[in-house]
Parts: C-alpha cells; sequence; structure tokens
C-alpha cells in the first residue's frame, strides 16, 4: 500500500479524531474499498453523488475569541470613557459610514463591504461551533451534530473542478478544543474539509515516491481492479477506476500544489498583504495572526474550491495579565498591535478579490463568536458579550456600503433590524446558489434537515 506522508501522531489528529493521513492512503486495497476508513477516492465518490453548479464560492474568516465590536466597526464616541476607549471614528468613502481609525485601509474600500451591527442570538462561551454552521449550540441537534458550512456545500454541490476539493480548511488546530472546527456532523468524514496547512501539510507531500513511481503502483493498481473486473457484475469497478484516477489527480496535480505556495506571487501583492510579526503571529492557544492565509485563501478560490475556512488571530482580550506572562495585555495595547495588521490584509483581500475580477463570484464574511461587553474592566479589558455582536461580509455581487442593524448608546444591545446567523448563512447559501427554503440533507435517521435553522432567509438588504 502506498501512504502518503508517512506516519501519524495523535498531536496531529484533527478535532473530529481522524488524521488527514488516514484519509489520503492510496492502494489497492483502499482503492478497492476493502481497506478500514474513508479514504480519499470515497471522498470524492461521495461528493460526486450530488449536482453540480455555478463555481461560486465563500471565503469565512473566522476571528477566533470574540472581536471587540464597539472597537472595530461600531464604535461610540459620545459614550462615557469607560465604554468609549480611547479609539475615534473616521469617515469611509460610504457618506455616514464609519469604522474605527485604526482601519484607514478599508475606510477606503467601504463601497465594497457590508457590516452588520446587530448580530444577535450569540452563545456565551467560546466555541467555534456557531461560526462554523450557524446553529444555536443551546439548542436540540440531530444525532451526529450539525454539518460545517463548508461540509454542507461539499454535500449538495460536490467540486466545482475535478481537481480541486470543494471545501478547504486553512484553519490551524488550537490547543484548547472550543476554537477548533466543530467537525463535519451527520454528513461524516467524506464531507469534511481538505485541511493542507500547518504540520499536516506534510500531507501533499509523496513522502520521496516520486510520480514516476507513482504511476507505476496506478497501473498495479488497475491491474488488480483488471482482475477484480472479471469477476464483478455491477459495474461497480468501472466507477471505482474514475474516482481513483480522481484522487490520483489530485495529489499530482499542479493546480492545489501552486495554489498553496504564494512564492508564486508578485512580491508586491504578498507585501500588500503583510507578513505580520513572526514573534506575535501565534499565540498559546495556536490561533494565527497570518495575513497570508487569506492570499492562499484567494489562491484556492481561484484553483476552484467552493468554500475555504480560516482562522486569525486570538481577540480574546479580557486584560490583566495572560496566559503566556504578559504584564500588560490591555485590550488597547492588543488593539495597537492586531488593528492595522488586520486592516492591511483584509482590505488587500478585497481590493484583491476586485482587481482579479473574482468579486461576483466570491463572497467573504468575517466574524468571531460573540462581542464584547461595553464597559471596559478595572484589568482594561473586555469580557464576553452575547448579547450583540458584529461581521463584515464583501464579495458575491451584493448591495454594498452600507451598515445593516443598529446598536444603543453604548453598543451593548440591538435596537433595530437584529440579525441572525442563520440569515447571513442563507445569504450565502443563496450566493452559492442554494435555495434554502426547499434544500435539504438527510441526518442519520434518514431525516430531511434544512441548511438553515428558523427558517431563515437571506439579507434582503444585500441580495440583487
Amino acid at each position: 500500500m502506498l501512504t502518503i506522508a508517512g506516519r501519524s501522531t495523535s498531536h496531529r489528529d484533527f478535532c473530529d479524531g481522524v488524521s488527514r493521513r488516514d484519509l489520503l492512503r492510496i492502494g489497492s486495497l483502499a482503492a478497492l474499498g476493502t481497506a478500514g476508513g474513508w479514504t480519499l477516492p470515497d471522498l470524492l465518490r461521495a461528493e460526486s453523488i450530488s449536482g453540480r453548479k455555478s463555481p461560486k464560492s465563500v471565503i469565512m474568516i473566522y476571528l477566533v475569541g470574540g472581536p471587540p465590536h464597539q472597537d472595530m466597526f461600531d464604535l461610540k464616541p459620545e459614550a462615557p470613557k469607560e465604554i468609549a476607549g480611547p479609539w475615534r471614528p473616521i469617515a469611509t468613502n460610504v457618506p455616514g459610514f464609519e469604522i474605527c481609525e485604526a482601519f484607514p485601509r478599508l475606510a477606503k474600500l467601504a463601497d465594497k463591504f457590508s457590516v452588520i451591527r446587530s448580530l444577535v442570538g450569540n452563545q456565551h462561551d467560546h466555541d467555534a461551533i456557531q461560526v462554523f454552521n450557524g446553529h444555536d449550540p443551546k439548542k436540540s441537534k440531530p444525532s451526529g451534530g450539525w454539518p460545517q458550512f463548508g461540509t454542507m456545500v461539499s454535500k449538495v454541490q460536490g467540486p466545482a473542478r475535478r481537481e480541486s476539493p470543494p471545501y478547504v480548511s486553512l484553519c490551524y488546530t488550537c490547543t484548547h478544543g472550543p476554537y477548533n472546527e466543530p467537525g463535519p456532523g451527520f454528513l461524516g468524514t467524506a464531507h469534511a474539509p481538505f485541511k493542507p496547512l500547518g504540520e499536516t501539510r506534510d500531507d501533499m507531500v509523496l513522502n520521496g515516491v516520486t510520480l514516476d513511481r507513482l504511476a507505476d503502483r496506478q497501473s498495479l493498481l488497475k491491474s488488480f481492479d483488471h482482475f477484480r473486473r472479471d469477476a464483478d457484475q455491477t459495474s461497480m469497478m468501472t466507477g471505482l477506476d474514475a474516482f481513483t484516477e480522481q484522487a490520483m489527480g489530485l495529489l499530482t496535480s499542479s493546480k492545489l500544489a501552486e495554489a498553496l505556495d504564494p512564492s508564486q506571487e508578485d512580491p508586491r501583492t504578498i507585501a500588500r498583504y503583510g507578513v505580520g510579526d513572526p514573534k506575535i503571529m501565534m499565540d498559546g492557544n495556536g490561533a494565527p495572526r497570518a495575513p497570508q492565509s487569506l492570499l492562499l485563501a484567494r489562491r484556492m478560490i481561484e484553483a476552484g474550491v467552493r468554500v475555504v475556512t480560516l482562522n486569525y488571530s486570538k481577540w480574546d482580550w479580557h486584560g490583566g495579565t495572560n496566559a503566556e506572562g504578559r504584564a500588560n495585555n490591555s485590550i488597547f495595547v492588543r488593539e495597537a498591535e492586531d488593528f492595522p495588521v488586520f486592516d492591511q490584509c483584509v482590505s488587500a483581500l478585497v481590493e484583491d478579490l476586485h482587481l482579479r475580477g473574482l468579486a461576483d463570484d466570491c463572497a467573504v464574511v468575517i466574524w468571531g463568536e460573540f462581542g464584547r461587553t461595553p464597559k471596559i474592566s478595572s484589568i482594561v479589558g473586555r469580557d464576553h458579550w452575547p448579547q450583540v455582536n458584529c461581521a463584515m461580509l464583501a464579495g458575491g455581487s451584493m448591495r454594498h456600503g452600507q451598515v445593516i442593524g443598529a446598536t444603543d448608546r453604548i453598543a451593548g444591545e440591538a435596537i433595530s433590524r437584529p440579525v441572525s446567523f442563520g440569515e447571513v448563512y442563507a445569504t450565502l447559501f443563496h450566493h452559492l446558489g442554494l435555495d434554502v427554503d426547499n434544500t435539504t440533507v438527510a441526518d442519520l435517521n434518514g431525516r430531511p434537515q434544512y441548511l438553515v435553522e428558523d427558517n431563515a432567509k437571506p439579507l434582503v438588504e444585500l441580495i440583487s
């Protein structure tokens, strides 16, 4: 058997307990479906069951830990200083649309994105579940749990291009489980995201096996298939040939490998996104402040991936001394460090999508699991605040250059146009061409489950 990327170690397992290396075995037994677990041909076979539509795409950026909405996109300069903090709003290129002064690049692009200031129904504790699937974790769930957004898309639409998986995760695994992706839920491993970053990027390496030797083993596999075909009366082997060929193509295709190599970009483009400070790019929870992830996401989209998810930085700024012993962990010190990097890479992504003609086909959503408390604490931090949250959306042929919803004078409660996670996801599904009123997927008990909860509809403010 040919095993891609050799050894497996427990610390490289994903949050669903499955090692990607276990999914990328190519050999006679695995390809013939007699080995345990799902192999790459199995995954591709399962993805092909559903129909394929236009290659629309989504990039979802998870701001790990909960971003401070009132310091970023919903500033309250007239509030008392213990609420407002030191930041002041600046005008954007859209009249009446103001954002934090630390985001001057984004301010020049406000006509190309929208901000939701009234995202409600947030969870209270750290948990990535709601961000990745749009479901309230306090509510009952079907056996196996709800699938992630990208998993749903993989099941319903399949790959847009033969050589690219439908769902790629660029999320780094965090040491604390609540920040990790929740897994594929009841749709199972066949529709889990392909994860090429971090140590698991070794999965893309043939571990010393040249493409010539891989071709030889493919020939050997075909000889086994030919032997089995003589005894097979169901024509199943013909289908296996196609899926094995697709798996070989995914591993040896230059498209995906090239997309993962940002060095092929114009150096000016790389500089535009920024590289961050390597000393503070990762924190103790494994959350990266890596602008390159946004560039890789755009490259994945160009390679034909439908959904790309990534996690960015760590926004859980309670103040005081942090777990790494940082004496001055003031929220405003952290913001002064992180905001300029965020402004640079997010504005670069928005700008890049337009310059490369991708903005109509690719939608971007940026959000975290909850907002932060209006009142600044005695140790100069803001704590968890589930009452209201914010989100930023760009691209996707949406009507941008607007603010949706509003909060009270201290950014503590939504006072107009409350928006749910389900409505945001309904908008993203709509962008992909999926009818949330009629499209369902079967759970483990065979019951049809709708793509979004509570009969949520796309945001009429955004859709054409």
